[in-house]
């Protein structure tokens, strides 16, 4: 087992402990070290619920230790008991009057608050006094992202990863920043800075990478993952986004690779296992996808993609039946998601649940409501069912979001002259043809019966280039 893997298993071995203790209600020692892991474990997964569990377990052990209190009130701030956070960091601040983190920390209350300038304030006091400190420029600069302002968030994020080119969340960060302002071809220089620095530097060709792949050049993405992954043999994430990048490619043989090498250095990611489940789904390889995506779901039974992942397989192959179960688990696990309610829509439709078919694209009309096929696959089983103003108000309804959908006139079009009105049906068929006269073949696709009408006809032919 290659040092990566142990320090994992013992990293889980670390939560997996904490977690047995508190489901047996009993107190078992751990290292002031173990349970500032723990914390962080949970706040970087934004499980706020648990990581102050976890400081209070820890603080029953270490009731003096300040970098507990501190953290208590950040993960108080962080779960919006605003008042209850500041009683905490004044005691912090009577107790250890010169201590930095009571500013970061009041910094990171009024962030949470939305006040952002008094926030960025009392950053600055910090950066101030100690300039060598990338997380408080980091903490500026989420606190300006925070506040829609993404050029000044970018530029303290820059200055975080001057101080420290290894602080993976600011270059998520700033990339994220870049792309919002399209500015992102700007950040080369940047980073290439860093290469010519240090071009044995794998995180410097990572973070390349990343731009690389933001940039959509994936070549160049591919160049920059490599060189890291030869410079660190071990370095899990780079295999892991080379692989995605070979995906970007379509390329699917060669990213199942990638992924493997990654599973091999972090065989607990049920992550990495569900990339490499969907890459054999994209090779149409059924039973290899499945063993992945069921690997996955062993290793993290709230795996939304890998259970979502099961259904498609199993919907490709006409199994209807069998992939409802894992449709509906996948949008259980994650609610929010359109692509979910659409798919479950679809396979309900399948078997005959005309109701929850309905009822699921609805949901999904709700969570992606410029999505036009929502509306179309929507609409089409009222039609069929005969209601066609039920059909008729849903396309009115997805009109007023896409105006300019041709599609939507089309379709529209074809439910008026179901329903008899003519006029109103030739209006939304001109407006159609204006739009895009190339998908009048639409028209016909779903209503065949359509092309014997001769009017239909005169009208289209006066539109034909």
């Amino acid at each position: 087992m290659n040092e990566n893997s142990e320090e994992r298993n013992e990293e889980l071995g670390i939560i997996k402990k904490f977690e047995a203790m508190v489901s047996r209600n009993e107190t078992v020692f751990f290292d002031l070290s173990d349970f500032e892991f723990i914390i962080d474990h949970y706040t970087t997964s934004f499980n706020y619920t648990k990581a102050l569990q976890a400081c209070e377990a820890a603080l029953n052990q270490y009731p003096f230790s300040t970098e507990l209190l501190i953290d208590k009130s950040q993960l108080l701030a962080m779960a919006g008991n605003f008042a209850e956070a500041i009683d905490m960091i004044d005691q912090v601040a009577l107790l250890d009057p010169d201590n930095a983190d009571v500013l970061v920390t009041r910094g990171v209350i009024h962030t949470q608050k939305g006040e952002y300038q008094a926030a960025i304030d009392y950053f600055k006091q910090v950066v101030e006094a100690h300039p060598e400190r990338d997380d408080v420029f980091f903490n500026i600069g989420l606190t300006y992202q925070t506040w829609g302002k993404f050029k000044a968030a970018a530029k303290y994020y820059k200055k975080c990863l001057q101080i420290n080119p290894e602080n993976e969340m600011a270059i998520q960060e700033i990339l994220y920043c870049l792309d919002i302002t399209g500015s992102l071809e700007g950040c080369l220089p940047f980073l290439q800075e860093f290469i010519d620095r240090d071009p044995y530097s794998h995180t410097a060709w990572f973070n390349m990478g990343l731009l690389q792949y933001k940039l959509a050049d994936f070549e160049k993405a591919l160049a920059a993952f490599e060189y890291a992954t030869i410079i660190k043999s071990d370095f899990t994430e780079a295999f892991n986004h080379l692989g995605n990048t070979y995906v970007g490619l379509g390329e699917f043989s060669k990213a199942i690779e990638a992924f493997t090498t990654a599973s091999t250095l972090d065989p607990e990611s049920s992550e990495i296992v569900c990339n490499i489940g969907e890459c054999y789904e994209k090779l149409r390889q059924w039973d290899l996808s499945r063993k992945y995506y069921q690997k996955a779901i062993d290793l993290n039974p709230e795996m939304d993609e890998a259970w979502f992942g099961i259904g498609i397989i199993l919907n490709a192959q006409d199994k209807w039946f069998e992939a409802l179960h894992f449709f509906r688990k996948a949008a259980t696990i994650y609610p929010d998601s359109a692509d979910y309610w659409v798919a479950l829509a679809a396979a309900e439709f399948n078997v005959g649940n005309i109701v929850s078919s309905l009822e699921c694209y609805e949901k999904a009309s709700v969570l992606a409501p410029t999505n036009k096929d929502i509306w179309l696959n929507w609409s089409i089983i009222l039609y069929d069912q005969g209601n066609f103003e039920g059909a008729i108000d849903l396309i009115h309804n997805a009109l007023e979001l896409q105006p300019d959908a041709a599609e939507l006139h089309y379709r529209l079009c074809a439910y008026l002259l179901s329903a008899g009105k003519y006029k109103e049906a030739y209006n939304y068929l001109e407006n159609a043809l204006i739009l895009d006269f190339d998908k009048h073949y639409l028209l016909f696709e779903y209503f065949p019966e359509l092309e014997s009408q001769r009017a239909l006809a005169r009208l289209i032919d006066q539109y034909r280039k």
